[in-house]
């Protein structure tokens, strides 16, 4: 049988256990929809009741264009050297502990770093985890690879699931994103093309340490 979003969403249920958070990683290339299904999780695991479940996007650690311009890295923004992997890593042990009766104050909301996609600059303390939270679903292009930093990340993440879809729709959900947000369409294709490509390819081979690849009919096709 096909793997169905219901599927997804009675294995995310199950994740924590025992009182415990537990933490879904959703990793995949630029475009693979990664986002829109952790929004539709997230949606769905809230429906009745206090919050259930948060959604804190690893986009929230981009370095800032400023920084970007001193290290000159602006001209392939999204790569992983154009991040801060030590701050998200750092961020999945702080919701872990905190929840599990560790340093931190138990009872607190943790406030991560959200990514305003109009000003393509990261927000701070723009993405409250309340206590009530028992499933943190974090999303991004890079939380299996194996590399400085982003190695840490992996062993915080209960589960780490593969966004798949057909490379053609990817594609083209990336330029059709790009010029959302302001790109022209020949910058739009030249950046999905070129950039975001070099990244996808990164994160492609990273995909055999996931625990589930998500194929593409899969993932609603709208965000919630």
């Amino acid at each position: 049988m096909p793997l169905t979003f219901d599927d997804l969403l009675a294995r995310a249920r199950s994740l924590p256990r025992g009182g415990r958070r537990a933490i879904l990683g959703i990793a995949g290339s630029p475009g693979a929809g990664k986002s829109t299904l952790a929004g539709h999780l997230v949606r769905e695991l809230n429906e009745t009741g206090e919050p259930w479940a948060a959604h804190v996007p690893m986009d929230g650690f981009h370095l800032a264009d400023a920084e970007l311009d001193r290290l000159g890295r602006r001209d392939r923004k999204g790569a992983p050297d154009t991040f801060d992997a030590a701050g998200y890593a750092a961020l999945l042990r702080r919701l872990r502990e905190e929840a599990d009766g560790g340093e931190e104050a138990e009872g607190d909301t943790v406030y991560a770093p959200g990514f305003e996609r109009e000003l393509e600059q990261p927000i701070a303390g723009a993405v409250p985890v309340p206590p009530s939270a028992r499933l943190v679903v974090t999303e991004g292009n890079y939380l299996l690879l194996e590399s400085g930093a982003w190695a840490r990340v992996r062993s915080r993440l209960d589960e780490v699931w593969f966004c798949e879809p057909a490379e053609t729709e990817r594609v083209r959900r990336l330029v059709a994103r790009h010029e959302r947000f302001g790109k022209s369409p020949e910058d739009a294709v030249a950046w999905a093309l070129g950039s975001d490509q070099r990244n996808a390819d990164l994160v492609a081979a990273s995909r055999d340490r996931a625990d589930l690849v998500v194929p593409e009919g899969a993932v609603p096709l709208t965000r919630p």
